[in-house]
């Protein structure tokens, strides 16, 4: 691949989302906008290798991928009155940042970006089609690692995506931002897509990257807004406290050579204290709203008692577990089991945990989830049964597709290769 190539990919990582957002708003249909944004794409790899790049190569794939948007609306004959405002938009040129003047008076939150999440968590849509629409959209996430997020089937998600743009087209839903019942009705649809894409911003799910700051300061980008815009909703402001304590991490998360760190073997003085008071006055503002907590407010009060504590050592585990204990009850699912086993293994021993992950080995839902075998080769690695806890890590190792995440695995496996003459707990 050449430079130019490269750069292009880059610049198509960065722009792709804000791209077909500000063509989803002049064309109202969010799979022609991917499409004329993917023709914007093709016209830069013709041009830039030849031309050069340009200045300002987002402001240039907007600019293109608005013409072409143009082009289309003209060629289906709309009326003249629309024609008219459409020309507003060929001024967008001069506009390095893509903004529209032409719309700018009528845009309460002036984001359209945001305007995506809620078309594409429209109700007409599945729940599952709603969230990896808008993962693909606007997480600019691979078919591949949207299926590894939810564990089903890559070709499952692929037809989601596709019936969800063809259904969002035949229905006409219009390209605006919800408002009153609408909105309040849209919204956990909507903090399930920003979470998902900071989660994979946090621990990637493949490739050679551990995280990929990027998504999560977008996820946190996108989380502010919301909170601004639904001030009244604790469970908002309970995902933003939560997405700000554990963005605080992220440097400390990876090596000087980009090897991930465990959160009980990292740096805390290299955590992000203005993101932990961030975070902290977000849950405050959740719990001060009243009413049963969330399970992203739970979640939060979780990585708070991480926050809170000066080292591993200080974290107050049984808090932890009991705030898991109520997760579990309110939004119960295998991989709030899986965290609720470590939380209870943390607290009181890794029997505690191995007896909870032994029950979810055992019933099979989590069986190409490659967290499922790793944490249990860590409780097996701390009760002593180092040949079990080795055949773990080689297992979880050969399930990641996140090429550092498997460095690791191997390592933590060949750790346990190393075996006394006897162990406790061997069979042999």
């Amino acid at each position: 691949m050449t430079q130019v190539h490269r750069t292009v990919e880059t610049v198509w990582q960065m722009e792709s989302a804000r791209l077909i957002a500000g063509i989803a708003r002049i064309v109202g249909d969010v799979g022609l906008a991917e499409e004329l944004a993917q023709d914007a794409l093709v016209a830069a790899l013709e041009h830039w290798p030849r031309d050069g790049v340009p200045d300002n190569p987002g402001a240039w794939l907007m600019a293109t991928a608005k013409h072409r948007a143009i082009d289309h609306l003209r060629r289906h004959q709309l009326h003249a009155r629309k024609h008219e405002e459409l020309g507003h938009t060929l001024e967008l040129t001069a506009d390095p940042h893509g903004n529209d003047p032409a719309t700018a008076a009528d845009d309460p939150v002036g984001d359209d970006l945001l305007r995506l999440i809620f078309t594409a968590c429209h109700p007409v849509l599945s729940t599952e089609a709603r969230v990896a629409l808008t993962l693909r959209l606007l997480g600019g996430l691979t078919t591949e690692e949207i299926a590894r997020a939810f564990l089903v089937p890559e070709p499952t998600v692929a037809q989601r995506i596709v019936r969800a743009k063809r259904t969002l087209s035949e229905a006409r839903i219009p390209f605006e931002l919800p408002r009153g019942g609408e909105l309040a009705a849209r919204l956990g649809s909507v903090l399930e897509v920003v979470y998902l894409i900071f989660n994979e911003g946090y621990a990637a799910t493949s490739g050679q990257h551990w995280v990929r700051p990027a998504l999560c300061e977008e996820a946190l980008r996108l989380g502010r807004i919301l909170a601004g815009l639904a001030p009244r909703e604790p469970e908002v402001h309970g995902l933003l406290a939560l997405m700000e304590i554990q963005a605080s991490r992220l440097r400390a998360r990876v090596g000087p050579d980009g090897e991930p760190v465990l959160l009980l073997d990292q740096d805390r003085t290299q955590w992000d204290r203005l993101l932990i008071r961030r975070g902290l006055a977000a849950l405050e503002r959740a719990e001060a709203l009243g009413g049963a907590l969330g399970p992203y407010t739970l979640q939060a009060a979780i990585a708070a008692c991480h926050a809170r504590a000066g080292s591993a050592a200080d974290t107050d585990w049984p808090r932890i577990a009991a705030l898991y204990d109520a997760l579990a009850q309110l939004a119960p699912s295998p991989v709030v089991e899986l965290n609720r086993a470590v939380a209870l293994s943390m607290a009181f021993g890794p029997e505690a945990g191995l007896e909870i992950v032994d029950a979810l080995a055992a019933a099979g839902t989590l069986r190409d989830y490659h967290l499922l075998p790793s944490v249990r080769g860590d409780l097996l690695a701390r009760l002593g049964r180092l040949r079990e806890a080795h055949a773990e890590f080689q297992r979880a190792a050969g399930l990641t597709r996140n090429a550092r995440e498997r460095t690791l695995l191997l390592q933590r496996a060949a750790a346990c290769a190393v075996l006394p003459a006897s162990e406790p707990g061997d069979p042999s």
